[in-house]
């Protein structure tokens, strides 16, 4: 969504995701760390591919479509080159937890949606940075006539993009095993729940209470189909 505000495009979420997944797992099955360690590690490897993606951006006038398809590529065979293309089977209970686990009544997955849409909503709608987003998104040129620094605005949205592949650990623990192939088509489903939303493609609108409505939407449309026994070529 603020890769969106900002008039930007992300499309390396789902590699991103299928990434974390496999080196978090790796980092518990084959290096024998401790569970809270994986996860730490796959989720700083998207931060970093977010580092990456939002510093190029920022700092040079390649177009977003290109930046994070190279880096799609590079995070989808990173994925693929360290698993050798076989899933990463994790089934300690510790793992799990965060995928399959409760929280008294509630998933855990749940849980950590909801804190970290809360975290993203305050930053957003009660930071500077957040009004810069929106500043940076509506017009760039007038944003950086304003005294915003709009390369660093850039840098930090891409970042806190590639925060989020703390949705490929939750998938791998879900799955019990780091996939290569998890994640897939996931940034066409986020750009989808976004727009849905109504967050504005060209930049500088929308609300994060939208994405939310958006991504049940897809999420309630992808699993009722399942659930009707719709056939998946369908």
């Amino acid at each position: 969504t603020m890769v969106i505000i900002l008039g930007g495009i992300d499309l390396s979420v789902g590699s991103i995701i299928a990434m974390s997944g496999v080196l978090g797992a790796a980092a518990v099955v084959w290096w024998g760390l401790p569970e809270i360690v994986g996860i730490l590690i796959g989720v700083l490897s998207g931060v970093i591919f977010g580092l990456f993606n939002g510093a190029i951006i920022a700092k040079t006038q390649i177009p977003p479509f290109i930046v994070t398809l190279a880096s799609m590529n590079i995070a989808k065979g990173i994925a693929y080159v360290y698993s050798g293309g076989k899933p990463i089977r994790c089934m300690t209970d510790a793992w799990k937890f965060l995928g399959a686990g409760y929280i008294g009544p509630v998933p855990t997955q749940v849980v950590t949606m909801f804190v970290v849409f809360i975290i993203a909503v305050l930053f957003l709608n009660r930071t500077r940075m957040g009004r810069h987003i929106y500043a940076v998104g509506g017009n760039d040129t007038a944003a950086k006539f304003s005294g915003i620094s709009t390369a660093k605005v850039k840098f930090v949205v891409y970042s806190f993009s590639g925060l989020m592949g703390l949705a490929g650990i939750t998938i791998a623990s879900r799955l019990y095993s780091g996939t290569c192939t998890s994640g897939e088509s996931a940034e066409m489903d986020a750009i989808a729940a976004v727009v849905v939303g109504g967050t504005s493609m060209s930049g500088g609108s929308g609300r994060l209470g939208g994405t939310l409505i958006g991504a049940l939407i897809i999420g309630i449309l992808d699993n009722g189909l399942n659930l009707m026994g719709v056939n998946s070529d369908w």
